[in-house]
């Protein structure tokens, strides 16, 4: 289908990972699998949270906050990926694009504020754990994920208003399993120059900006540690934040190698097959970082399944 400009453009064609017809079954139940995990764990988290009064710290509630979302971040992409390939149909609406563009980026940026919330805690907990509990006061706590969230939702606003601007081609094959925002400029056949400033400002601006938040606590959690004299007090010192560092590892490290991968190979598939890891592998395993590592989430985990939590 030879590219032209279209304005009209209605509907597109989400590629997804393979269109032999021997895999869907396959994809289909790998994906469902790791959806419904993803779900029940983070649900899992936010019930022990807000169930057991020992959890009603600063440093449970922005995981909650975490787990909620985390299942929001997931049912923006695998849901409408899951009723493709049942329905064998590929189509997605250009409202329904322009939307999950919205609701991709407003949710991935999420995720990276409250890491970054997350390691302020942990920052104050172990550096000044006399005035923790005057600092990370509710009022605090709560205005710290009000402000993430507005600017989150004004963010993802502007990308998607700056979508809108565009016209797009008459290509409407989007080698991916979801809209994402630097596929569907490819499509546009206007100029893109002002789109690509916007969204590699915000990148650097909302991504590097709370990485780098994330870096110079750490940089002050590892001095603090170093000043323990007792190994003993060291590895319980660091044993407190060693959950979210790893999730911090996780995110970063997936989410890095899906763009070098994608700048490297040039190539679109290669790019959706990479996304799988920070969209919807991370989410997954967060639940069982935080679970595994931290005796009082077992202890709420385990009232609230009524077994025993490894």
């Amino acid at each position: 289908m030879d590219p032209g400009n279209d304005t009209g453009t209605s509907q597109f064609l989400l590629m997804g990972f393979s269109e032999e017809p021997e895999l869907q079954p396959l994809i289909f139940g790998l994906f469902l699998s790791m959806y419904l995990i993803t779900v029940f764990g983070n649900l899992l988290i936010i019930l022990a949270v807000s169930s057991d009064s020992r959890l009603h710290m600063p440093m449970y509630f922005f995981l909650a906050n975490l787990s909620f979302v985390d299942i929001c971040f997931t049912s923006t992409t695998i849901p409408k990926m899951l009723v493709n390939i049942q329905t064998q149909n590929k189509v997605i609406t250009y409202e329904d694009c322009i939307t999950q563009i919205y609701f991709f980026i407003l949710f991935a940026v999420m995720d990276v504020f409250l890491l970054s919330v997350m390691a302020y805690d942990r920052f104050v907990a172990i550096c000044h754990p006399l005035h923790y509990t005057i600092i990370m006061n509710p009022q605090l706590c709560g205005l710290l994920v009000l402000v993430s969230w507005i600017m989150c939702v004004l963010n993802s606003l502007l990308q998607s208003l700056m979508m809108l601007r565009l016209s797009l081609c008459t290509q409407v094959e989007i080698r991916h399993f979801f809209c994402e925002l630097n596929e569907m400029l490819q499509l546009a056949c206007s100029d893109t120059f002002l789109n690509n400033v916007v969204m590699y400002l915000a990148a650097v601006l909302l991504g590097g900006g709370p990485f780098a938040g994330i870096l110079y606590s750490y940089s002050k959690i590892v001095s603090s540690i170093r000043g323990i004299a007792s190994a003993k007090g060291k590895y319980k010192t660091f044993s407190t934040c060693a959950s979210h560092l790893s999730v911090v590892c996780l995110f970063y490290c997936t989410m890095l190698g899906v763009y070098l991968s994608s700048a490297a190979t040039q190539s679109s598939h290669s790019s959706a097959t990479a996304s799988v890891m920070y969209t919807v592998v991370t989410p997954m395993l967060n639940p069982f970082i935080y679970s595994l590592r931290n005796r009082d989430i077992k202890s709420a985990l385990k009232r609230i399944v009524g077994v025993q939590v490894m």
